[in-house]
């Protein structure tokens, strides 16, 4: 399957996304796990984002609707917006170019905006 993502398939960014969400949403059911025995207040801060990413992200990625038909880009936008749930630096599986790319809070829209006015 590596094969077929990555630039000229899919978009750059998939494989690292693809791997940041798979590392994060395991870490978030390790939490989870450890929250049903320890209890909530003895989870740390970063514990906590891990928490909300799993929830989201089960939510808005894997529950994707019957008659929801996202394309590859929109879901990959939408692993964008799961993973702003973090700060830049606890995304360490995403390269620095493809954060620079990606990770902002317009989604990468302006680069679209000057492709566009650009031609």
């Amino acid at each position: 399957m590596k094969s077929a993502i990555g630039e000229g398939m899919t978009r750059k960014d998939h494989a690292d996304v693809s791997n940041q969400l798979y590392a994060n949403y395991a870490i978030g059911k390790d939490i989870a796990a450890m929250k049903a025995v320890v209890g909530e207040e003895a989870l740390s801060s970063d514990d906590l984002l891990y928490l909300e990413f799993l929830g989201k992200f089960e939510k808005n990625f894997l529950t994707q609707g019957p008659y929801e038909n996202r394309t590859i880009a929109d879901s990959l936008d939408v692993c964008w917006q799961l993973l702003r749930t973090f700060p830049r630096e606890m995304l360490k599986r995403i390269p620095h170019n493809i954060l620079q790319e990606f990770y902002p809070r317009d989604g990468g829209k302006h680069l679209q905006q000057t492709a566009t006015t650009a031609e």
